[in-house]
């Protein structure tokens, strides 16, 4: 499923855009989140006995299968292309690799606190991380311009038209004026 879901965003992302895939992925992520935290929670409750009938089975495997693709096709592979988008040419290097080391870090955190936090919260780990998509999914809707067909050299001139980056972008008046002030 990941390997086929990566390959509809190979195929989609130049064609739709990067922020209807990390939304159209955000909320098929959080759909499927809930799903299977309200299907384990009702079967299992906190005591973590019971049983799937092999319906209840297939429906479930069906809900973590959509999940791993709409992270395949958003999340998982624009994690890495925009960010290495969005900055410009002098920080681009600076920028991924922030990106690279932050991303590889919290893999590890989640990696080792996943199965502990699974024993304490049962179920409510699914709506743990259900929450964290939905910041994800309403930080990107509030806070990211789309990058499509947006040469590097012009990223800038996004940022400058955006409701809210555009406070922290200088005036070209300012960066000619002081050379050094562009590189800050």
């Amino acid at each position: 499923v990941n390997v086929v879901a990566t390959f509809v965003s190979i195929f989609s992302v130049d064609k739709f855009g990067r922020r209807i895939l990390f939304l159209e992925g955000g909320i098929q992520m959080l759909i499927c989140q809930l799903a299977v935290g309200i299907m384990i929670a009702l079967k299992f409750g906190v005591s973590g006995e019971g049983h799937f009938s092999s319906g209840e089975a297939a429906t479930l495997l069906f809900f973590i299968c959509a999940y791993v693709a709409a992270y395949a096709w958003s999340w998982g592979p624009l994690g890495w292309l925009v960010p290495s988008e969005i900055c410009s040419l002098e920080v681009r290097s600076a920028g991924q690799g922030t990106n690279v080391a932050v991303n590889m870090l919290f893999t590890f955190i989640i990696a080792q606190v996943f199965l502990p936090m699974l024993c304490h919260l049962k179920f409510g780990l699914f709506f743990f991380f259900a929450g964290f998509v939905l910041i994800m999914t309403i930080f990107v809707a509030l806070f990211l311009p789309e990058t499509r067909n947006v040469r590097i050299e012009e990223m800038n001139k996004v940022w400058k038209s955006h409701w809210f980056w555009s406070k922290f972008i200088l005036n070209d008046a300012v960066t000619e004026a002081h050379p050094r002030m562009a590189r800050a």
